[in-house]
């Protein structure tokens, strides 16, 4: 009888304990606030020089603290100067608040080109060479079930060129907007005819509706900076801690200087 007695005192007990817990916890919440210190503003440089006869254009911007609305923070008044293979110099003009453009010119597969920015007093200098020239042969649609939904994607083809290592940029566009940009490697493609799936999903466009698909060749270090940013965002397999991508522009500038190659496709929805 005592131990069914302390068992029922026990059993009373735990109740007890449990509604107590129940009307405290809710009294304990707390709201936490972060403090989170602003980063001083950095300049971005992005831009290039491409082997199409157009003006080659760059962008010059600074970050922004978190706390601002999303904008393009366009710095004016820069100097740039583009160094040609053969030495000889362009300079850029100002087209807008933060936009440079050249003359027309066509870039050189394998010549390497130098951007000189000068912008509040302080110099940047970054390096690329445009790569050999992959033609994008062609685009294809291409669908696959998962869990019993069919999804339509876009596929770009073209061949690989044995024994030369490449690296490669896709960007989608869609009725005029960037959907994707993602990067790609030949380590498991070598010399193969490339059928290489950009994952964005067709299922919302209808019967006109258009698509763009831009294939550049890029050099190692591009390459490595798309592919950081890609894993960023998640888009590049597991994503990692946040940081900025490393840019091949020196003295603490962000962003990327990229001499390519490009090729185009367009596809219309039937």
């Amino acid at each position: 009888m005592k131990d069914l007695k302390r068992n029922k005192s026990l059993k009373q007990l735990v109740i007890l304990a449990i509604f107590l817990s129940a009307m405290v916890l809710p009294g304990c919440e707390k709201v936490i606030e972060l403090k989170l210190a602003n980063a001083e503003p950095a300049v971005v440089i992005e831009g290039g020089v491409s082997d199409q006869n157009e003006n080659q254009v760059v962008k010059i911007s600074k970050t922004y603290n978190f706390t601002e609305r999303n904008k393009f923070n366009g710095l004016s008044g820069a100097k740039l100067v583009l160094t040609r293979p053969n030495g000889s110099t362009i300079n850029y003009t100002e087209i807008a608040p933060g936009f440079y453009q050249t003359v027309k010119f066509r870039g050189i597969p394998g010549g390497r080109y130098t951007l000189d920015v000068t912008v509040e007093g302080k110099t940047y200098r970054a390096s690329s060479t445009m790569p050999a020239k992959v033609m994008l042969d062609s685009i294809s649609f291409r669908q696959f079930d998962f869990f019993g939904t069919t999804n339509t994607y876009i596929a770009v083809n073209y061949n690989d060129p044995r024994d030369v290592q490449n690296q490669y940029r896709y960007i989608l566009k869609i009725k005029g907007t960037v959907e994707k940009d993602v990067v790609n490697e030949d380590r498991f493609n070598n010399g193969n005819k490339v059928s290489d799936v950009i994952f964005k999903d067709l299922g919302d466009l209808v019967s006109g509706d258009s698509l763009h698909v831009e294939f550049q060749c890029v050099d190692r270090n591009v390459y490595r900076y798309f592919y950081s940013l890609g894993q960023n965002s998640g888009e590049a397999g597991p994503p990692v801690s946040p940081a900025n991508p490393v840019s091949n522009f020196n003295n603490g500038a962000l962003g990327i200087f990229n001499a390519y190659t490009s090729s185009k496709r367009t596809a219309v929805i039937r």
